[in-house]
C-alpha cells in the first residue's frame, strides 16, 4: 500500500450516536454541507452526474440517499438544469430532523433506512449517495448498494473520501479557520480514515452486484463511480 494511504480504520463517530443532541446534529450538518462545497465534495458528484444529464431529456427524478441537509441535490437540480432537464429531488436520510431541514432544498424529504429504501423497483431516474459507503460493512455496505441498484432506472452514482493521510491532515488543519465544531473536526478526519481507494471501492460494488464500474479520481481526494442497474 503506497505510504500516503493509511490501512482503513473503523472507529466510532459522534454523529453515529443515536443519543447525540439534534442542536449539534444540525450543527456539524451545517460544517459537513460546507465543507461538500470547501472540498469538493458536491463537485465530485455533479462531475459524475454530467454524463448522465445529457442522456436525460425533460422530467427526470433524482433520490440521494444520506442527504443531510440536502445540498447535493440542491446543485445537482441546477446543474441540470443548465442541462436543461427539469430534476425533481428527493433526500432520504435516517435522522428525521435533517429531512425536515433538507425539505426546503429538495422537493421531497423522506425518513427512511438506506438498506430497506421505501420506494419500487426502477421508479427513481438517478439514485446517489456521497460520503455515506464507508458508514457501512459488509451485508449492510451490500444492502445499500443492491437497493440504490434495485430502485434506479437509469443510473446509480457513489462517491466516497478517497483515503490519504494528506487528506486527513488537510481536513484536521483547514477546520480550525473555517470554524468547525470540534465533532465535526473529530468525525471528518474519521471518515477520511474509512473511505476508499479506487480499487477498493470497485471491489465493494462489485462484491455486492457482480458488477465492475469505472472508478475515477477527483479533485480534493474523491472517488466516484456510476452505473448502469443491473439484474442482481
Amino acid at each position: 500500500m503506497p505510504a500516503l494511504t493509511p490501512a482503513r480504520r473503523y472507529g466510532a463517530e459522534f454523529l453515529d450516536d443515536p443519543t447525540i443532541s439534534e442542536v449539534l446534529v444540525l450543527r456539524s450538518l451545517h460544517d459537513v454541507a460546507r465543507s461538500n462545497t470547501v472540498f469538493l465534495g458536491a463537485a465530485a458528484v455533479v462531475a459524475e452526474l454530467g454524463g448522465v444529464f445529457g442522456e436525460l431529456r425533460g422530467d427526470a427524478t433524482l433520490l440521494d440517499v444520506g442527504t443531510g441537509l440536502g445540498d447535493i441535490p440542491r446543485k445537482a437540480a441546477h446543474a441540470a438544469e443548465r442541462r436543461g432537464v427539469r430534476l425533481r429531488t428527493v433526500g432520504l436520510d435516517t435522522e428525521c430532523v435533517l429531512v425536515r431541514h433538507a425539505s426546503q432544498y429538495v422537493t421531497h424529504g423522506v425518513c427512511g433506512d438506506a438498506r430497506h429504501l421505501p420506494f419500487a423497483d426502477r421508479s427513481i431516474d438517478v439514485v446517489t449517495c456521497s460520503q455515506v459507503l464507508h458508514h457501512f460493512r459488509g451485508d449492510d455496505a451490500r444492502a445499500l448498494l443492491r437497493e440504490m441498484n434495485r430502485v434506479a432506472r437509469h443510473a446509480v452514482v457513489v462517491s466516497d473520501v478517497r483515503r490519504s493521510w494528506l487528506a486527513a491532515a488537510g481536513f484536521w488543519v483547514a477546520s480550525w479557520p473555517l470554524r468547525f465544531h470540534r465533532i465535526t473536526r473529530h468525525d471528518g478526519v474519521l471518515s477520511v480514515l474509512r473511505g476508499f481507494t479506487p480499487d477498493e471501492l470497485a471491489d465493494t460494488v462489485d462484491d455486492a452486484l457482480h458488477v465492475r464500474p469505472a472508478v475515477r479520481r477527483r479533485m480534493g481526494f474523491r472517488v466516484t463511480t456510476r452505473w448502469t442497474p443491473v439484474p442482481v
